[in-house]
């Protein structure tokens, strides 16, 4: 492949990672990067100089703010499955898409963002995600059965004794 038509079309083609905070912040703020990017470069003493050498050392953090630069601030389509496997800086904009203005971001859709990922969070930690219903079911029976164990003889679960290299070293790891 040519790299000449690989990148060239790229808005990342060229844009260091302090222009493109410059741009951010000069059109979005601090506050609306981290309410979207919840990146804490944004939000505890941010500034340009403090939030390039984060990114710089961050793969994915600058990788997450390098996409929120395409696709919100820049407005292009989003990238295919097969591209968003690829850090944005490597991804093949095609000719046909061009730069657009940037979106509109407001607090309230940020805060509503946030709710919308804290629920799916929870749903996935409790199991409620849709491919965990095998597990689920799995670990219900495991439970009735423990339980109708446990009424029948009358008892409490015991619990899990501790040794001395438990108590010293809670991960479990064995120095040899």
């Amino acid at each position: 492949m040519n790299d000449e038509i690989n990148y060239k079309n790229n808005p990342l083609n060229g844009v260091g990672l302090k222009k493109m905070l410059t741009e951010l912040t000069d059109h979005y703020g601090f506050d609306i990067l981290f309410a979207y990017l919840n990146i804490n470069c944004f939000n505890n003493n941010p500034s340009i100089a403090s939030s390039t050498k984060f990114l710089k050392k961050t793969d994915w953090a600058r990788e997450k703010v390098e996409g929120f630069y395409l696709y919100t601030f820049k407005s292009l389509p989003k990238a295919s499955y097969q591209e968003s496997k690829l850090p944005p800086r490597d991804r093949i904009i095609p000719n046909d898409q061009n730069v657009g203005e940037p979106a509109t971001l407001s607090h309230e859709e940020a805060d509503q963002l946030r709710e919308e990922r804290e629920i799916k969070a929870a749903e996935f930690d409790s199991g409620n995600s849709k491919n965990s219903h095998v597990n689920k079911n799995t670990q219900r029976s495991n439970n009735t059965e423990n339980n109708s164990t446990l009424e029948q003889n009358n008892t409490k679960p015991a619990s899990p004794k501790r040794t001395a290299s438990t108590a010293d070293n809670p991960w479990g790891i064995v120095k040899t």
